[in-house]
């Protein structure tokens, strides 16, 4: 989900608690993609190896990623939503602790983040059919020349 160029961001050490002395590299994709799972920035972060600190540090500088969080925290949305449909559907009212699956708070939840959920879902891009007939037509060119050249060099080598 992130971005290989992402933009880099100094992080005190003060925001460094909590975290190991290195830090992997992919923090982004695993913090992102547990994000999307769950919802819940200190477990994604805590699943990513870092800080929440660091996490919403990059979010305010770096614009991309700030973009990033708020797709995931829509599909996180999404999921929850869906869970709460499928329970509601299927009567499946409890939890594994033999507790009760709270609706009231989920739907509380919910409607709380609609707006966050929203301007997540409008970062999503959409794309046309023809957008996407266009883009593999460019990657068959592309092919096409590269064998292209292929052969010109096999021929002009053979004796």
């Amino acid at each position: 989900m992130a971005k290989a160029n992402a933009k880099r961001v100094t992080i005190r050490p003060s925001l460094r608690q909590g975290e190991a002395d290195h830090v992997n590299k992919q923090w982004r994709s695993a913090f992102l993609d547990h994000l999307a799972e769950s919802s819940n920035v200190t477990g994604s972060a805590e699943k990513a190896g870092i800080s929440a600190s660091r996490a919403y540090k990059v979010r305010r500088e770096d614009p991309e990623f700030a973009r990033q969080w708020l797709v995931a925290l829509a599909e996180g949305y999404l999921h929850l939503e869906m869970e709460v449909v499928r329970r509601l559907r299927d009567g499946d009212f409890k939890i594994n602790d033999d507790g009760k699956f709270d609706f009231a708070n989920a739907i509380r939840l919910l409607a709380a983040h609609r707006d966050t959920a929203a301007r997540g879902q409008s970062q999503v891009r959409d794309v046309s059919a023809a957008e996407v007939r266009a883009s593999i037509d460019r990657k068959i060119e592309d092919i096409r020349r590269r064998v292209a050249r292929q052969k010109a060099a096999t021929t002009a080598d053979a004796p």
